[in-house]
């Protein structure tokens, strides 16, 4: 009987993440297109970076390098075997809305041809993504693998680790 309760326990659990979906956010790139996420979404999986502090813009960039090194030119053993997108999303939100047109063209005037395609500026409200992705702390990034259906299969926080972008791997492989 208690193994039927935990089983039952997990499925549910299991189900309610599965169900878990990440909320519309519409952003633009530094040379103007704009990109709705989850949208229609062209590989199995996709990886999005979302920082909404300075604190946490400045580890978000720290994630740079090494995600787009693994996950899009594709260095490492098992980089062939999956496709993923990948997005790092600096978000403006209230007052620092104010910050969004000047960040671009800094971005736009220091960042690399391999990087433009996949940093998303992005206006939101705030308190609509914080109960949406249960975000809590505003000086850590937040990263998120959402399946073709805009359903979140993975999460984590915090500063670049080697273990962090590993666990990441290890979905896309799935």
């Amino acid at each position: 009987m208690r193994f039927l309760l935990i089983t039952l326990a997990l499925a549910t659990f299991g189900a309610s993440v599965a169900q878990e979906r990440f909320p519309s956010l519409t952003g633009e790139f530094a040379d103007g297109r704009s990109i709705e996420l989850p949208g229609s979404l062209k590989t199995p999986f996709t990886v999005i970076g979302l920082a909404f502090g300075q604190k946490a813009q400045a580890d978000l960039e720290g994630w740079y390098e090494p995600a787009y090194l693994r996950f899009v030119a594709k260095h490492g053993l098992f980089a062939s075997a999956y496709e993923a997108e990948v997005y790092f999303i600096p978000l403006f939100t209230g007052l620092n809305k104010a910050a969004y047109e000047p960040s671009m063209k800094k971005f736009r005037k220091s960042a690399t041809s391999e990087l433009l395609d996949h940093v998303v500026f992005a206006k939101a409200e705030l308190d609509e993504l914080k109960e949406a992705l249960r975000l809590k702390d505003k000086d850590v990034p937040y990263f998120f693998v959402i399946d073709q259906e805009g359903r979140i299969v993975h999460r984590t926080q915090g500063p670049f680790t080697d273990d962090k972008l590993d666990a990441i791997e290890e979905i896309l492989l799935r």
